[in-house]
């Protein structure tokens, strides 16, 4: 295995025919438990990758990378902003300047949480923001997802 490039080392997704919700959305967490949120993005040796709709919430994939050392590597970051492609955020207790820049290129929303934070509770909010008035990373996301392929992504990063 060359150096700064990351593997995962097991990958558990769950492949069952979801019923046609109106709306869901993936959203990855940093936990080594997956009970909370409990890592650093960059360094992160697990993700659990829920959908959420407007009724139900489901535990869908599971990741698990090899232990690393909190060098930034960007090949580690860019595997970890492939894996979780098609989420909406993902949840961890810190997140790099660079490893920001990457989420946000691939239309990944990261969020920044306490250490400790239950993810019941997160994907509880999400839930009732999914279908009361969704964050703006959110609307712009189910807006995406639903064809509108048009909408401009007016907050994306100039360098």
């Amino acid at each position: 295995m060359h150096s700064g490039q990351e593997k995962v080392v097991r990958h558990l997704r769950l492949v069952k025919p979801t019923e046609e919700i109106a709306m869901t959305v993936k959203i990855a967490f940093a936990t080594s438990d997956r009970k909370a949120v409990n890592q650093h993005f960059g360094a992160a040796e697990s993700f659990a990758i829920y959908e959420v709709g407007e009724t139900e919430t489901r535990l869908i994939e599971v990741a698990e990378f090899i232990e690393t050392a909190m060098d930034g590597h960007e090949g580690k970051l860019a595997a970890k902003v492939e894996l979780l492609g098609d989420c909406a955020a993902v949840y961890c207790n810190a997140v790099g300047a660079s490893a920001i820049q990457q989420l946000l290129a691939a239309s990944i929303q990261p969020m920044r949480v306490d250490e400790g934070t239950l993810i019941d509770e997160l994907l509880c909010g999400l839930q009732k923001n999914l279908v009361n008035e969704p964050p703006v990373w959110l609307a712009k996301h189910l807006k995406k997802q639903a064809g509108g392929k048009s909408f401009a992504e007016d907050e994306e990063w100039q360098e």
